[in-house]
């Protein structure tokens, strides 16, 4: 194995995370992913959005013109400059640390600290490998440390991690990443089950199977924690 790549067991031993995958694809540790952090190149955000647009719409055009389109039809002609903006303000907004959300921690002032679980955040993201959707819902928990977020931020984390190519593994850690973090605590659960275009209109063409992956840490680990989180869910456990 070269000294850059990460096998499954030392994702596993380092970061917690637990992988089950439901479907028939083969994965090895090369399809999984060599850094937690999204792989960027040098100068990646020199160009503004509207550079990247320009940019993105000049290649694209030649594509569609590659595939043998014409793109003096009415319905065509507008289509890269579409597909541009969708690539760089929505599905890949998540590439800009700009568009990363601003966290605010509150008071624990009901001196709650029992587990707050928030589930069924549906989430949009493609697969970097092909490019096409991957499609999902995550579930996430945490003790508070004294400290308390607005709802709805954790599903502003999950959406910003989300909106970039993707592998699932790489998503569910950093969102559980970025939760340690502003949380300030260990005391959190990743849960996520997505369905993979490309594994269900392409290749194998399964479109019954889905992936889930799952993060633990600090007192989600002790067993019964992790039981009580996954009743919640109405997961089936041992």
């Amino acid at each position: 194995m070269k000294t850059n790549e990460i096998s499954i067991n030392e994702l596993i031993n380092n970061n917690g995370i637990e992988l089950s995958v439901l479907d028939d694809h083969e994965i090895g540790d090369n399809h999984l992913f060599t850094s937690i952090e999204t792989p960027l190149r040098k100068g990646a955000f020199d160009l503004s959005d509207a550079e990247k647009i320009q940019k993105i719409e000049q290649h694209f055009r030649e594509i569609m013109s590659t595939l043998g389109l014409d793109l003096n039809d009415d319905s065509l002609k507008g289509t890269p400059k579409r597909v541009a903006k969708m690539y760089v303000e929505e599905i890949f907004s998540g590439l800009n640390p700009y568009n990363k959300p601003c966290v605010a921690l509150f008071e624990n002032k009901y001196k709650y600290d029992q587990m707050l679980v928030e589930k069924n955040i549906s989430f949009y993201s493609n697969c970097e490998h092909h490019f096409v959707p991957i499609i999902g819902k995550a579930h996430l928990a945490y003790i508070s440390s004294g400290k308390v977020i607005g709802l709805s931020k954790l599903n502003r984390i999950v959406n910003y991690f989300a909106k970039r190519p993707q592998v699932q593994e790489r998503l569910t850690i950093q969102i559980a990443n970025e939760l340690k973090r502003v949380l300030e605590t260990d005391d959190i659960a990743v849960i996520i089950d997505a369905k993979h275009l490309c594994v269900s209109s392409r290749g194998i063409k399964d479109d019954t199977s889905s992936t889930v992956t799952s993060y633990y840490g600090g007192k989600f680990l002790l067993p019964e924690t992790k039981k009580e989180f996954l009743s919640y869910l109405g997961f089936n456990f041992v």
